[in-house]
């Protein structure tokens, strides 16, 4: 009763239908990996710049490597802090390799 061309016509006239659906579901997966991991790391990020920023002589530092040590000497626009990790003996760190800092007289954080 219904010639295969006809059949075949009807089925093309929905096909764009049909990829509107297909790309709704890859928009929700974006728009939901946004808001779950892409924010977050982007705060993360400012929060870090901004802590490296305030870096003061006499903070208590740990290093990305895990050493704890006492800013002895802050340039502004040096990318290189000086830290003293034992009486006189003093290191050269890159301000981007700071984890955390201790403002002066902060006990050490238990485990």
């Amino acid at each position: 009763m219904i010639t295969p061309a006809f059949a075949q016509g009807a089925n093309a006239a929905a096909g764009g239908a049909d990829i509107a659906l297909q790309v709704v579901p890859f928009v929700l997966i974006f728009v939901i990996m946004y808001f779950l991991i892409l924010r977050p790391q982007q705060r993360r990020v400012k929060e870090h710049q901004a802590m490296v920023k305030n870096v003061r002589r006499d903070d208590t530092v740990v290093t990305t490597g895990g050493i704890v040590g006492r800013v002895t000497k802050v340039a502004d626009e040096a990318s290189e802090i000086e830290v003293e990790i034992a009486p006189n003996v003093r290191v050269k760190v890159v301000r981007a390799m700071i984890s955390e800092v201790r403002v002066k007289g902060a006990p050490v954080k238990a485990a």
